[in-house]
């Protein structure tokens, strides 16, 4: 049995390829469709007006903007008419307005949200083709480096507008900050919580380098888009620095009190006490502020004890040895440059496992 899974599309001063994908739709019987105006002004009346003639004749309807208010904000619209006037619905396919996504790879999306009603589904492009516009090669290229490193996310098109979205992640979605370009990466990001990320090939379509549509802004979205990557990075990083200041702070006065009692084991001894009350101070931080964790304790503090056993390992006897190796090297500089290298090693890990 087929379950219904509406198609909602946004649509900023679109041209002809919306109708003649409309068209499609309906010869295929694939209904209903939600087309969102967003703001596209009074000159592209009569391209709406027959979307809204081709949508509503089976069961779909067209929703408006009176002011272009960015793609998020009308996705966020179709949402919020599909949970509120299609109860049946699992979820929702969105497609773009610019005649680059098939039928097909449209039915071919649906098909796999009615498979994997919990995960969400992304139609991802080959980004190798040579009719690739330079503008969406850039920033995908870019971004899916970013992600990788950043989230600690392996996609491979992150600004893909072809997506299956389950019914219980369009509702978390309307809470989620974006309203452009920006908010198909927080959709990708939020997806780590529940909803685990699927790919299905499909169609690369574009009419030519030069003369592809596209309201992306390589500098202004780019920066929307890395600012919301960069800020669990940041938050880690201050959470990182401040449980290092206590870290070292506490590492230079035990060295300290221990240099004359246990001049041969000082150094270790020193770094294990004050990795151990800053990293407890580090778990708090990181559970609830940086990574939003949302798993249970028990598992998420062994992960996190054995992290910081080895990372406490890697770091006392690196440091022991450096400063053997160093003698000239004051402790304290030798341990800021172990722990240095440490730390990014630490974000990968507890973003994709501890977290």
């Amino acid at each position: 049995m087929k379950e219904l899974i509406p198609i909602v599309i946004p649509a900023y001063e679109p041209d002809e390829r919306l109708i003649m994908l409309l068209e499609e739709l309906k010869k295929n019987d694939m209904k209903p469709v939600i087309v969102v105006d967003d703001g596209s002004g009074e000159q592209y009346a009569d391209v709406f007006l027959q979307a809204e003639k081709l949508v509503t004749e089976y069961g779909g309807t067209l929703l408006k903007h009176t002011v272009n208010c960015g793609k998020g904000r009308a996705l966020k619209t179709g949402f919020s008419y599909i949970l509120q006037h299609m109860p049946a619905a699992i979820g929702c396919v969105t497609a773009d307005s610019d005649g680059q996504h098939t039928v097909s790879c449209i039915e071919r999306v649906q098909q796999a949200l009615q498979n994997n009603p919990m995960n969400l589904i992304l139609g991802v492009r080959d980004f190798d083709n040579e009719n690739i516009p330079w503008k969406s090669q850039f920033g995908n290229t870019v971004t899916e480096k970013v992600f990788a490193y950043v989230a600690g996310i392996h996609v491979t098109d992150t600004q893909t507008g072809l997506r299956g979205i389950p019914r219980a992640f369009m509702e978390s979605l309307l809470q989620v900050k974006g309203e452009r370009f920006e908010f198909e990466t927080q959709m990708l990001l939020e997806s780590r919580k529940q909803f685990p990320i699927k790919e299905v090939k499909i169609e690369t379509i574009y009419e030519s380098k030069d003369n592809h549509q596209t309201h992306f802004r390589p500098l202004v979205d780019s920066w929307k888009i890395y600012r919301i990557l960069g800020k669990q990075f940041f938050c880690f990083i201050i959470s990182s620095l401040s449980s290092s200041v206590i870290d070292i702070a506490l590492f230079a006065l035990f060295c300290m009190l221990f240099k004359q009692r246990i001049p041969e084991a000082y150094v270790a001894v020193s770094t294990a006490i004050a990795r151990i009350i800053s990293a407890t101070y580090n778990y708090i931080i990181n559970y609830k502020i940086v990574f939003d964790s949302r798993k249970q304790h028990s598992i998420s503090v062994g992960k996190y004890i054995l992290l910081a056993v080895c990372q406490m390992a890697l770091s006392a006897g690196l440091v022991t040895g450096g400063t053997l190796l160093l003698s000239f090297v004051p402790e304290v500089i030798v341990k800021i440059i172990v722990d240095t290298a440490l730390f990014f090693v630490s974000y990968h890990i507890q973003q994709r496992y501890v977290f």
